[in-house]
């Protein structure tokens, strides 16, 4: 399950809606990830484009590999603004053993990070500024320039 979301997102229904759903499908696990917008450098806050088709195809290999392990994945993301100490990102794994869920998280949110089709800008003074230092690039992409 992968969900969008304009601005940050509501933590903690988020969270509640995803264990209201899973607690009786027989899981032993649910671990989740929850990332928080950090006061760094003169930021206000970041800011999020999303390719939505690559990011859909990536998610679903992903998924399709928790189910392998006997696991399911859930993602939120944030698309727009995010202000300092908010959300924009929230990941979590369900599967019947922890072991499973704990490395399959990590493994998860690393490759996000490394993989993901998503472009990160910091809000400085009201104003997106591409954040090309804490960015990497896509495989086989790159950033036109005029």
């Amino acid at each position: 399950m992968l969900a969008l979301y304009e601005g940050d997102l509501p933590v903690d229904e988020i969270l509640s809606d995803w264990y209201k759903e899973f607690k009786e499908k027989n899981y032993g696990a649910f671990i989740n990830f929850v990332g928080i917008v950090r006061d760094e450098d003169g930021i206000d806050g970041l800011s999020f484009d999303i390719y939505e088709p690559i990011l859909n195809s990536w998610f679903d290999t992903w998924q399709s590999k928790a189910q392998e392990r006997g696991a399911y994945l859930l993602m939120a993301h944030s698309k727009g603004d995010v202000l300092n100490h908010e959300s924009s990102y929230i990941s979590a794994v369900l599967s019947p053993k922890r072991r499973v869920a704990l490395e399959l998280i990590d493994e998860f949110v690393e490759d996000f990070k490394a993989s993901a089709p998503i472009w990160k800008y910091d809000i400085i003074n009201g104003k997106r500024e591409y954040a090309l230092d804490r960015s990497t690039a896509l495989k086989n992409s790159g950033i036109l320039k005029g």
